[in-house]
């Protein structure tokens, strides 16, 4: 039997409403319908932090911020002289795919560390040099020179995505990670005008704009033109979505698609007006971790091996990924990695699968931790709070924080929740890296963090 080879797309700050299969009827997301249709969307994928970097880091190397060290998005390290490989010293699945055959390639964002330099058993470097930009004239790294891309980034993504797929002769497999940019702002006049258009009569009452939160950021795009940049972020996913169709079609007339797992996933979620402002984990302060900012998309397709039309409720994370894919494909796990994350490949095969003891996800962004279970989200914010305590069964939006009132058994699940927090992060956390201790507002990260960062100033 030949190995699986693998498309792993990756958009950038696309809530997990964001689609019409996950039910925005106003969104026009046709192939990513399509991939919904041939494979298993996930309603419950959870990113683990929810700002980019760390989330990224996550998803290749399969640990938490506090152990890979990534706790806000890349500021400085990227080019230059000071450029600094983030992950140095970890291991990537990409790695173990590349020791076992795999060609890896990247076309897209990057964006932890070190851009000139491929890394993590990548052969193939087409990234962007930091981590965003305008559409146009964005700033890449081609053939390992730095360049000035003209077109429009997105299509350009695909384009070099699309001559790696050419080159693959189905004589050993391919693994591709296709990164974009989208929909990330910024949003207006930076998309193509015939694709904005399609929203000029768009109600958006998916995205009904809330009265600003108290924590909103002064920078946030907040303001008298959310329409016009409601109108760019959702012809940001369209397009982004019109090239998603590029890249399955090629696989199609190569004749690959049925040895190819495709994932479409998020690296983090988006606020487009819910809760009243706009952005992810840092478009608050305190950083926040509603379900809008940590919920991604996340479907699996791979017509004749993966159950096809099928919404899985189960609750997995980021830091589920790593395990899952090398699990999917046949490979293991180094056993002295201590990966916090588990595989549910047997829901991908549609077998039967227990799922954890305790159906629990975790989230962190600095000093910003939460737990999540099917019913309670319990929020920590170190050292001083304030701390949030929801219950989604009966509040799913996240309105009444319970710790303001004084039920009773409000101190008896937090108490409850608070342990099940404490004692999971202490397994996992490496103590030079841990999160608590470093000063993270959301302004991003200057260099490596804790002791590694050899008392340098590293985040702003």
């Amino acid at each position: 039997m030949k190995p699986t080879n693998v498309l792993f797309i990756l958009s950038d700050d696309q809530g997990a409403w964001a689609m019409g299969c996950a039910g925005n009827s106003e969104i026009r997301t046709p192939h990513m319908d399509r991939l919904a249709a041939t494979g298993i969307r996930f309603d419950n994928f959870f990113c683990t932090s929810p700002v980019c970097s760390p989330a990224r880091a996550s998803l290749l190397t399969g640990r938490i911020p506090s152990q890979h060290g990534v706790h806000d998005w890349i500021r400085e390290g990227n080019m230059g002289s000071d450029a600094i490989a983030y992950l140095a010293g970890q291991t990537a699945y990409t790695e173990v795919l590349a020791a076992n055959g795999y060609t890896c390639g990247l076309s897209g964002k990057w964006h932890l560390g070190d851009s000139m330099t491929p890394q993590m058993g990548f052969t193939h470097w087409y990234v962007h040099q930091s981590g965003g930009s305008p559409y146009y004239n964005a700033p890449m790294i081609r053939d390992g020179q730095p360049v000035q891309e003209p077109g429009y980034l997105t299509e350009v993504i695909t384009d070099d995505a699309l001559q790696f797929l050419d080159r693959q002769t189905g004589e050993q497999p391919f693994y591709l990670s296709v990164h974009y940019t989208a929909p990330h702002s910024p949003w207006i006049g930076n998309h193509p005008e015939e694709i904005v258009a399609l929203y000029d009569d768009c109600a958006f009452e998916s995205c009904p704009q809330e009265q600003p939160h108290p924590w909103t950021i002064p920078d946030a795009p907040w303001g008298s033109d959310w329409r016009e940049n409601l109108k760019g972020y959702y012809a940001a996913v369209t397009a982004m979505d019109m090239q998603i169709g590029r890249l399955i079609d090629k696989l199609e007339q190569k004749g690959m698609r049925e040895n190819t797992l495709i994932v479409f996933m998020g690296d983090n979620g988006f606020n487009c007006g819910h809760h009243g402002f706009w952005g992810k984990g840092n478009g608050t302060f305190p950083q926040n971790m509603y379900d809008t900012s940590v919920k991604v998309p996340a479907i699996f397709s791979q017509p004749g091996t993966i159950p096809a039309g099928e919404v899985c409720p189960a609750m997995v994370s980021g830091y589920d990924f790593m395990p899952t894919l090398l699990d999917y494909l046949g490979f293991g796990c180094e056993p002295a990695i201590d990966l916090p994350g588990s595989s549910f490949a047997p829901l991908l095969r549609g077998e039967p699968f227990e799922g954890r003891e305790h159906v629990f996800v975790f989230d962190e962004y600095g000093p910003v931790r939460m737990i999540r279970s099917k019913q309670w989200k319990y929020i920590h914010r170190y050292p001083y709070g304030p701390h949030e305590l929801y219950d989604l069964v009966n509040d799913p939006e996240e309105r009444h924080n319970l710790l303001k009132s004084e039920e009773g058994i409000t101190a008896e699940h937090r108490a409850q929740l608070k342990a099940e927090l404490d004692a999971w992060f202490v397994r996992y956390v490496n103590p030079e890296l841990d999160g608590v201790r470093e000063p993270v507002q959301g302004g991003g990260q200057l260099t490596l963090a804790g002791t590694r960062g050899k008392g340098k100033q590293a985040y702003m």
